[in-house]
């Protein structure tokens, strides 16, 4: 598969271009190449701003119908787009889970009064949304979830906890699991309802990550409310849509990200031969073993895309990138410290001022480079957005349909 070959696509390619040279200017431009792994070395105000910037040119809805104020584009014209602008190194995005998750849900499952609500002031960069799915007792084991929600007069009134909420803290809106049919287990009995985070109910604490930074939080929901008419997908179905939101995570941006990898990959490759460390033949070795697996990644990106031409809802076998990827980059960033040696121990006093500053009190400061933070945040690669353990599972029950694991 090459989408390029189209004349049509050339053109578009052209005018991602263009669009990003000319507004990647100003403050944004001394962030361009930064904000990818762990996408922390970029202030928050900067990102969330950028993501506004990109509204402006039509760039954050461009898989969304136009009758919503999407562009309407072709799958090959999002992988275009994609690819055009990690390899242009404009600013690292925030995870916008209102573009990359939502949305795509509520087009898929969502009537249309949720749809007209909703997606125009997240195409716009207005509404920035979270995600409510792990808790203490479950985060791989989603089906475990113990928040509740009960029907009182006309409002859903939401108590419990979730965790890892990625930036909750400037979140409008969250897309919460919760169990709405009392006594009920596992599977059965959840929606999949949409809250309002600006209100009494619902309190944020911070969780400082290993990076220094403070994505991730604790979300507590007590007696929080939202409209009766906030459910997607209707009430007990739950699990479904949330399973579909999670296949839309692994949809046309994969490929983007493969191109950021490469990035990654050879800048490695450059700190190696700059610093002696290419002359290792142990050292060599491992370069190339990872660069096979790169390209791996690439051709099954590819062959996954091939799913979203059918009725563009992603499906199972998406489990199988996400899988593969989550291992290359956690082992890719082990390398990285191998590559830099004693260099990768020691904090950067000269590194980035968006750089995260690890330690306080009794403890020295030091900046996290970025070949620091991708083997620091890579660790958790293997766990979020579904564990190895739950993809295997997910792989071999849904993609190859063997029998299910014991319970």
């Amino acid at each position: 598969m090459d989408v390029l070959l189209d004349p049509s696509l050339e053109t578009f390619r052209d005018e991602v271009r263009t669009w990003l040279e000319e507004h990647v200017v100003g403050e944004f431009a001394k962030w361009r190449g930064c904000g990818l792994t762990g996408h922390e070395d970029i202030p928050i105000e900067v990102q969330l701003e950028w993501e506004k910037e990109l509204a402006s040119g039509g760039w954050l809805g461009i898989d969304f119908p136009e009758w919503i104020g999407g562009r309407g584009c072709t799958l090959a014209e999002q992988v275009v787009f994609f690819k055009t602008y990690v390899e242009a190194r404009a600013p690292g995005r925030l995870p916008n889970m209102g573009v990359t998750l939502l949305g795509p849900t509520l087009m898929a499952f969502g009537d249309e009064a949720l749809q007209r609500r909703f997606v125009p002031k997240i195409l716009s960069g207005e509404e920035m949304w979270c995600q409510g799915y792990s808790e203490p007792d479950a985060g791989s084991d989603l089906a475990n979830v113990k928040t509740r929600a009960e029907l009182v007069d006309g409002q859903w009134v939401i108590n419990g906890q979730k965790v890892w909420t990625s930036l909750a803290q400037v979140a409008h809106y969250a897309f919460v699991v919760a169990r709405t049919e009392p006594g009920s287990e596992r599977h059965a009995g959840l929606s999949y309802l949409l809250v309002p985070m600006d209100q009494p109910g619902v309190e944020i604490r911070p969780i400082v990550q290993i990076t220094g930074g403070s994505e991730f939080n604790e979300t507590f929901f007590s007696d929080a409310v939202t409209d009766e008419a906030m459910v997607v997908g209707g009430v007990g179905n739950g699990w479904k849509v949330a399973m579909g939101t999670l296949a839309f995570e692994r949809g046309a941006s994969t490929l983007g990200q493969q191109v950021s990898f490469r990035q990654e990959f050879d800048d490695m490759v450059e700190i190696a031969k700059t610093n002696g460390r290419w002359d290792d033949p142990v050292i060599r070795q491992e370069l190339m073993e990872s660069y096979i697996r790169l390209e791996i990644l690439r051709y099954n990106q590819l062959r996954m895309l091939t799913a979203l031409t059918s009725d563009g809802v992603p499906g199972p076998e998406m489990s199988i990138g996400k899988l593969f990827w989550a291992g290359w980059h956690r082992r890719m960033g082990e390398l990285l410290v191998q590559v830099k040696g004693a260099a990768a121990m020691v904090g950067d006093e000269s590194a980035h001022a968006g750089h995260e500053i690890i330690g306080d009190g009794d403890y020295p400061e030091y900046r996290v480079d970025k070949e620091q933070r991708t083997f620091l945040y890579s660790r958790a690669h293997t766990i979020y957005g579904g564990s190895n353990q739950v993809q295997r599972n997910v792989i071999g029950e849904r993609v190859l349909g063997l029998p299910r694991e014991p319970r």
